[in-house]
């Protein structure tokens, strides 16, 4: 509170002043730690009722068991270790629905443009040893906007592979990629001292130049992981395949046009697949399951997001505007 000066001949009105204007911040801070406190009370009432609503048996859980419907996975993005759509993430979820006798029949919904070799031939096989497992089970892929590369090679081990007319698929090939700023270095009188043991050892190194030798070896690398892939699209899509000269080439094409090709069954989404070719319309998707921390920390960053402008609005301090 400021200090009064009492020669001051309106000093009796300056104190009234600064009393009403304590008492109106007063009232601002027991507001703001209210509503702090009501929210806090909110995240713990809804941090019980989430995980209340998470354990089984209990009223209001969507619960699956005993009811027939068609399982669907979604597999987004780069296909990589670690990633969403990496190996154990989504085999983890083929063997959930493959197993769950309930489930008619499982859909693959694919966004994505590859990946590693490893992850998505894994992915691959996977499928390949569950539709043998369970032969009166099929697994349709539904094309999103695009299935290219690793994510076509997860998809030729489908049943049938369903898309829009305007989806973008292919990509059946293999890269690697590097580059050299060697005659720049050379330019900029720039010096690489690159020490290794063992000739080979900075292959790919951007500072060096690739020796011819070191490419015919990286080709060759390149071409075997290629036949790989190639192996396993024909293997997956049979005689429905009609090969052209660049179907193997690394080409895209749209779904219509890749569906000449063999590439494509059909030009159905993950609703119609479910209805008209699964029969069961009832969707359950499934996801890979969360940590109890993970949960809470993501729904208490939400409250705490909420409560942290509500404070702002508050304070006397001005808050941030997008205006």
């Amino acid at each position: 509170m400021k200090k009064i000066d009492t020669n001051d001949p309106n000093w009796e009105k300056e104190a009234i002043r600064e009393l009403a204007w304590g008492s109106l911040r007063e009232q601002r801070r027991s507001r703001r730690w209210a509503i702090f406190f009501k929210l806090l009370t909110f995240v713990y009432i809804g941090v019980a009722l989430w995980i209340l609503a998470d354990m089984p048996g209990l009223p209001g859980r969507e619960a699956t068991a005993g009811k027939d419907h068609t399982a669907l996975i979604r597999l987004k993005g780069l296909i990589a270790e670690g990633a969403t759509a990496s190996a154990g993430k989504i085999n983890k979820l083929l063997e959930q629905a493959f197993e769950d006798e309930h489930a008619r029949g499982v859909i693959l919904e694919i966004n994505s443009p590859g990946g590693t070799p490893v992850e998505a031939a894994t992915i691959y096989e996977k499928i390949t040893s569950l539709r043998k497992a369970y032969p009166d089970k099929k697994l349709y892929v539904s094309v999103r906007d695009l299935c290219a590369s690793g994510g076509y090679y997860v998809a030729a081990a489908a049943d049938e592979i369903h898309a829009h007319r305007s989806s973008i698929v292919g990509s059946i090939g293999v890269r690697m990629d590097s580059f050299g700023v060697q005659e720049l270095m050379k330019k900029l009188g720039v010096e690489s001292r690159i020490i290794t043991a063992g000739e080979n050892k900075a292959l790919l190194d951007p500072f060096s130049p690739l020796k011819p030798e070191q490419k015919a070896h990286l080709q060759k690398m390149l071409d075997q992981v290629h036949q790989h892939f190639i192996a396993a699209v024909r293997a997956g899509r049979g005689d429905r395949l009609k090969e052209t000269d660049d179907i193997f080439s690394g080409l895209i094409w749209t779904a219509e046009e890749a569906r000449k090709m063999g590439l494509v069954d059909g030009f159905k989404n993950s609703e119609q697949i479910a209805r008209e070719l699964i029969g069961e319309e009832e969707i359950v998707v499934l996801e890979p399951k969360k940590s109890l921390l993970q949960q809470l920390t993501e729904g208490v960053g939400d409250v705490s997001a909420r409560a942290l402008s509500a404070l702002l609005r508050e304070s006397d301090a001005p808050a941030p505007s997008l205006r």
